[in-house]
């Protein structure tokens, strides 16, 4: 059996147990077919622990579509945008608007630049130049991908989020502040849906890279793989661009929950035959994290049971 697997098997039992209904409450989420609400039972504070150096946490109960994961780590991390039109799945497709975007949101918030301090001109080269730095009356430093980072009137370097967890993973790995933060309230206003996964806390013990996912809320049957895979890549691909082995994933989830319509097949996927985890090969002469495509990452011996229950998604 997989961690995954087993985690998800008892996070699932204990929801069904001694899980709170918020039947008696009002709630956000709608069924998309007749708008009725979609109640939840639920626990509160679900802490999940895998360890990433034997094996890939990935669900074996039914199909976990992990490439179609890390697509949207790369839409999100990588390409930082808010729109569906760049994104090859359509999980994203009920919040877009008539342009696709879903608002400030995600992908926008990772690369909103912010000032920092400590930012040093050979820590930038090191980080990410291929030897394009300049620092004149614009004050910017580039690469392949263009503008990575410029001086704000101040003359403090300003990063957009991704670029500050490299260049502290580069040049501070003891730090204690490398995270990401999606959840910000200025503009919740203005996004489709407030982030559900919120954060990314990376940690440095041993040569050892760790990661913590801090979700705010999650759909257990819908979500609880596809996030914990998304969250595990990420220190896999940050692992094997920067040095390190990967550690421990951390997933901290505020409220676990299984929707109404989704209790009685949940029960039938626990019951479904489970197999061994599989392990992740990354590749490694990929040493910037721009520069990984889908291509660089391989699961071997992935085995899944099939599952055709489709669970919907409220709204």
């Amino acid at each position: 059996m997989s961690a995954a697997d087993r985690l998800f098997i008892e996070n699932v039992e204990n929801i069904l147990k001694t899980g709170i209904s918020d039947e008696n409450m009002e709630v956000r989420p709608v069924w998309e077919d007749d708008k009725s609400p979609a109640h939840t039972i639920a626990l509160f504070g679900v802490v999940d622990r895998y360890d990433l150096s034997k094996e890939f946490p990935i669900m074996t109960l039914k199909r976990t579509f992990w490439k179609s994961a890390l697509d949207e780590i790369f839409w999100i991390w990588q390409k930082k945008s808010n729109n569906v039109n760049d994104l090859n799945s359509h999980v994203w497709d009920a919040w877009a608007d008539e342009n696709g975007s879903i608002g400030k949101a995600y992908g926008y918030q990772m690369g909103v630049k912010s000032a920092y301090k400590d930012v040093k001109p050979e820590g930038l080269e090191k980080a990410f130049t291929d030897g394009y730095f300049t620092e004149n009356d614009t004050c910017y430093v580039s690469d392949f991908r263009g503008l990575i980072a410029k001086k704000n009137d101040k003359g403090l370097w300003m990063l957009d989020q991704t670029d500050r967890i490299i260049y502290q993973l580069v040049n501070d790995p003891g730090s204690r502040r490398i995270m990401s933060m999606m959840y910000n309230p200025a503009e919740l206003s203005e996004m489709a849906l407030a982030p559900c996964a919120y954060s990314m806390t990376f940690n440095v013990m041993d040569g050892k890279l760790n990661g913590m996912l801090n979700q705010r809320s999650q759909d257990m049957a819908v979500a609880n793989s596809w996030n914990t895979v998304q969250a595990a890549l990420l220190v896999y691909a940050f692992s094997s661009a920067y040095g390190f082995e990967p550690g421990e994933l951390v997933h901290v989830i505020a409220n676990c929950h299984i929707y109404d319509r989704h209790i009685e097949p949940v029960k039938e996927l626990i019951g479904n035959p489970q197999h061994d985890a599989p392990m992740i090969s990354v590749n490694p002469d990929v040493h910037d994290f721009y520069r990984f495509t889908k291509d660089d990452f391989k699961l071997d011996g992935y085995e899944y049971s099939e599952f055709n229950h489709r669970f919907p998604v409220a709204v």
